[in-house]
């Protein structure tokens, strides 16, 4: 969930960020070149003061008398030029110098100084120019109009660099993006803060969860940290298991109860049973009949009482050698088999796995058995022993009938048994109790069909220690 809601917050900052991040950008570009046309305009009013004064000159004449006026004007020009770099003029409409700086600028023909020139002689200042980006090697242009009696007599121009002014604009958004920058890592640090909080009861639930599902019924969620409402949430989900947990307690408890109960008087019954069939003939169907079913009965109880006591028993687990263990088992298993015609095959090479080592006998005991019952005589029953990265496996693989797709997903239900083997011993609870055996080590059970047919039964169990993470 966090490598979903995290990107999500960040690009919502990033967002945020450049939205105010551009328009801080623009007017600080907007405010450098600002200050600088103000200071162009001050400086063309202060040349244009000069050159009111300053003597016309004679049309179509040449005027050889010095004027003081103009020289002063040119000199402060050169000195401007000499110390800014600018380059700037005072010229009469006509177009002609009334002094320059440098000597050899005159007004081009076209381009963004004759149109500024064009426009202060109708009396105005030229409009300031457009905005110069960073990247963008223009020249700045400033014109004011020089009035005389009411008329505009000449025009100041100015035509100044802008790489100290685009220089200063690059500063100041070096700075802003170092500024975003900063921002932005801060937001990332208070969103992965922010989102741990609120998604650590989260995945607490998640784990507990997944710990009931899996048989820890005693798992429960811390409800120390979070937003108030998860802190809730934990509450309630403790209450909703603590109260699921009771139920279950409840009914194991009446199974067990209800089991040993039962079994004192069915074994009267069965000792009556016995008491009349003496007085009756040897060969009375109906004594054969209810004697066998008395013993169904009996099994059916011992098979509740030890699915009650699995899933109530706490597992005592250890590291375990998984082939030597399963290799004892099918040693124990073989003279059944045999008696049977079963050929019981063993591969158990020495393999260890945490588990517990009494369950996980008695799981193989009720797999084995069942593989042994449904296998018919003259075929055989392999089990095989290996490891695979995280996990040991147990593979029981029987030549029986086998089940169809459907009842695959149902083997293990309690007191289910497929409608075709009815007629064989049984209570329908062996592979529930080993499930529950199973479950309470860390372990599996899982069902697949055999080839070329029958059953195949995989018993999992971890290989590394349960909690060690």
């Amino acid at each position: 969930m966090r490598t979903r809601l995290l990107p999500l917050l960040i690009v919502l900052m990033a967002a945020v960020l450049l939205a105010l991040g551009v328009p801080l950008a623009v007017s600080v570009a907007a405010a450098e070149q600002q200050k600088v046309v103000v200071d162009r305009i001050d400086d063309t009013a202060r040349f244009a003061a000069l050159a009111q004064f300053v003597t016309d000159r004679p049309s179509g004449s040449r005027q050889t008398t010095p004027d003081e006026r103009r020289e002063t004007l040119a000199r402060e020009l050169a000195s401007y030029y000499e110390v800014y770099g600018i380059r700037a003029g005072v010229f009469y409409r006509t177009r002609t110098p009334m002094a320059n700086a440098p000597t050899d600028w005159f007004l081009p023909r076209t381009g963004e100084v004759r149109d500024a020139f064009q426009e202060a002689l109708l009396s105005r200042r030229s409009h300031d120019p457009a905005q110069v980006w960073p990247w963008q090697r223009r020249r700045l242009v400033v014109a004011s109009p020089v009035i005389r009696d009411g008329d505009v007599v000449a025009v100041v121009v100015t035509d100044s660099p802008t790489g100290q002014m685009r220089a200063s604009t690059l500063r100041g958004w070096l700075l802003i993006g170092a500024g975003e920058i900063a921002a932005m890592l801060l937001a990332v640090g208070a969103a992965l803060r922010l989102t741990g909080w609120v998604l650590k009861p989260v995945g607490v639930l998640d784990a507990t969860t997944h710990d009931i599902a899996t048989g820890r019924l005693k798992s429960r969620v811390a409800v120390a940290s979070g937003p108030p409402e998860l802190r809730r949430l934990a509450r309630s989900f403790n209450e909703m298991a603590d109260n699921v947990e009771d139920v279950l307690e409840q009914q194991r408890a009446f199974v067990a109860d209800a089991s040993h109960q039962l079994r004192n008087p069915l074994s009267a019954l069965l000792l009556r049973i016995e008491l009349l069939a003496l007085e009756l003939p040897e060969d009375n169907e109906e004594i054969a009949s209810v004697r066998t079913e008395g013993k169904r009965l009996t099994q059916v109880l011992d098979d509740l009482l030890d699915l009650a006591l699995a899933e109530h028993a706490e597992a005592d687990i250890r590291l375990t050698d998984i082939g030597a263990l399963t290799e004892e088992r099918v040693a124990a298993w073989a003279p059944a088999a045999e008696a049977k015609g079963v050929r019981l095959v063993a591969d158990c090479p020495a393999t260890t796995a945490w588990a517990d080592p009494v369950a996980l006998s008695s799981a193989l005991d009720a797999v084995i058995d069942n593989a042994v019952k449904f296998t018919p005589e003259g075929e055989r029953v392999e089990v095989t022993v290996s490891a695979d990265g995280g996990t040991s496996t147990i593979v029981v693989a029987d030549l029986g009938p086998g089940l169809a797709e459907e009842e695959l997903a149902r083997v293990g239900d309690r007191f289910w048994r497929s409608g075709r083997h009815q007629n064989i011993k049984g209570s329908g609870l062996g592979l529930s109790i080993a499930r529950a055996l199973l479950a309470a080590g860390g372990g599996s059970i899982a069902y697949d069909r055999n080839a070329p047919h029958g059953l195949r039964v995989t018993v999992t169990v971890p290989r590394s220690e349960p909690g060690a993470g």
